[in-house]
């Protein structure tokens, strides 16, 4: 019991960057070091087969990201909704809450199993994925799909560990399976010469382990979020309250990703070598992120709690400290990749024409990864608060449809990798501008309405 509640943090009293960066950090590094693992399915295939089997991985991302964005949008509503039923002490709707979570984490990953068996195929072709690459891109996104089930609940269980300010156990999680994923990659690929399969077959069982331990934790976790096989179950009122936060969340993940989906697309037609080699590039983009999406769930998280206490000036702190250290985290890694960029492609490929399309991307869109913090943090603050429309509308239209106007009107017209490449930090500086302002009114809005609420309920 003592391990229990040590796991949770008091996130509504004393400083809060300290704890901020005890939730942040573990979350970051979880997230890098699942990336780095799932890197290892790129570099294995890559050094241990061909360009076009390590097209055929890597290029499968922007898909996965299409279908499985909306339920990470729903995790992250009931990351927001538990949040805010422990900052006002609602023991029982924390429970309720927790289960109605589980629950829908099992359904939403077997609709995207189902789903996407159907739909590899036709969505690869729609992409013009080379022939080359076509059937065992296939292939691997079908195993990969075949995992949704234990993808899902993971991510869920971790969005309710997150909601108590434990985000040590999900980071356990990933070291494990993610070791076992590079051994079984290297089994799979160098001794029973499986390729593109062996890949996916060892990310399909390192996810059920991940999957397996998140169910032990919450097996033992203390009263609030103890899984309770008698208690599962939908209850209606919490369900909205996850729909409303985490659809438009996964709503816009999707079209988000529907737009690199777009570009992705026009990369595919310089071939199995651009493919490659952006996949490759893509990595380091990741790990940049990653150190942005830490802070960002640590400001939704940490706003939802005190936002639900009525605790405005520790949400505007929260804010501030937040888009500070996603500043200086994503700067020094971004400067960190762009300095050492020859050096660090090499990890994926040692075919010199895959190398120079990832320098290309490298130069052109990990040198500015350090701008998505500006609406990444402000979107996660306004979700924190209860208001996820307006950042999904906002980053649809700033970040997606700005990006379907560049690849069909300024693109065209140069025709070049690297203009199709340009289209991420112009349309990150738009987006982060209308972002910020717009968290700036609605969290004035905010707090005068809730203040108004809870003084007519007392």
């Amino acid at each position: 019991m003592k391990q229990q509640q040590a796991a949770k943090m008091d996130m509504l009293h004393g400083p809060l960057l300290k704890k901020m960066l005890l939730f942040a950090l573990p979350l970051a590094l979880s997230s890098i070091l699942q990336q780095l693992f799932n890197s290892a399915d790129i570099a294995v295939v890559g050094r241990f087969a061909d360009s076009t089997a390590q097209a055929a991985v890597g290029g499968n991302s922007s898909v996965i990201n299409l279908l499985i964005n909306l339920f990470v949008g729903l995790s992250m509503g009931a990351n927001v909704i538990i949040a805010n039923y422990i900052g006002q002490d609602r023991k029982k709707d924390v429970r309720e809450a927790v289960h109605t979570a589980v629950v829908l984490s099992v359904i939403s990953g077997f609709v995207v199993l189902i789903l996407g068996q159907f739909i590899a195929e036709p969505i690869l072709k729609l992409m013009d994925t080379p022939d080359d690459v076509m059937s065992q891109a296939v292939l691997y996104l079908r195993i990969y799909f075949a995992g949704m089930p234990f993808i899902m609940f993971y991510n869920f269980g971790s969005a309710i560990l997150r909601s108590v300010g434990d985000t040590k156990k999900p980071l356990y999680c990933l070291i494990i399976s993610g070791v076992l994923n590079v051994l079984l990659n290297l089994l799979l690929v160098i001794v029973f010469h499986m390729s593109v399969a062996g890949v996916g077959i060892a990310t399909l069982v390192s996810n059920a382990v991940s999957a397996g331990m998140i169910f032990i934790f919450l097996r033992r976790g203390d009263k609030m979020i103890h899984l309770d096989f008698r208690r599962l179950g939908i209850k209606k009122n919490h369900l909205l309250k996850i729909i409303k936060i985490g659809v438009p969340a996964g709503i816009q993940g999707m079209v988000f990703s529907l737009s690199n989906v777009c570009i992705q697309a026009e990369i595919n037609g310089f071939g199995s070598n651009a493919i490659a080699g952006s996949a490759d590039a893509i990595n380091f983009e990741m790990f940049t992120y990653f150190i942005t999406n830490a802070f960002s769930q640590a400001v939704v998280t940490f706003t939802g709690q005190n936002f639900g206490a009525g605790l405005y000036d520790r949400c505007k702190k929260v804010y501030r400290l937040g888009v500070i250290s996603g500043l200086v985290g994503t700067g020094i890694m971004a400067a960190t990749f762009v300095l050492l960029r020859e050096q660090v492609i090499q990890f994926y490929t040692i075919d010199p024409e895959v190398i120079k399309f990832a320098v290309a991307r490298i130069l052109h869109v990990e040198l500015f990864t350090f701008l998505p913090v500006t609406y990444e943090i402000s979107a996660a603050a306004m979700r924190g608060m209860g208001y996820s429309m307006v950042p999904a509308v906002i980053t649809i239209i700033g970040t997606c449809a700005l990006r379907f106007a560049w690849v069909y009107t300024i693109f065209p017209l140069f025709g070049d990798f690297d203009m199709l490449l340009n289209v991420y930090p112009v349309t990150w500086v738009l987006t982060g501008v209308v972002m910020v302002v717009c968290y700036l009114l609605i969290r004035r809005h905010a707090f005068r309405k809730y203040s108004v609420e809870h003084t007519k309920a007392v």
